[in-house]
């Protein structure tokens, strides 16, 4: 394997973990600052209102967005993967 199909597969791969994890990125840093601004508004300083909404909301949208994700990997390596295999 060559230097230039070695950094191709490497960038392939780096963009769909990129694009695999902003559906569940997104969603845990808009759970954050709701909960954040709800707890500045309150003044509750309760330590698992921090944790059990971001991570409810992380489990939802994972369960969600499971299919693209599957797409996406799957299509990564029937693409790139596998023929570089095959190749040897």
């Amino acid at each position: 394997m060559d230097e230039a199909l070695f950094y191709d597969t490497l960038r392939q791969g780096l963009w769909t973990a990129f694009m695999i994890s902003i559906p569940i990125l997104t969603v845990a840093l808009a759970a954050g600052l709701v909960v954040g601004l709800f707890q500045a508004l309150t003044s509750i300083q309760e330590m698992t209102l921090t944790f059990v909404p971001k991570l409810a909301a992380i489990v939802a949208i994972f369960w969600a967005t499971m299919g693209f994700m599957t797409e996406a990997l799957v299509s990564l390596f029937k693409s790139t993967l596998i023929p570089i295999i095959a190749g040897g």
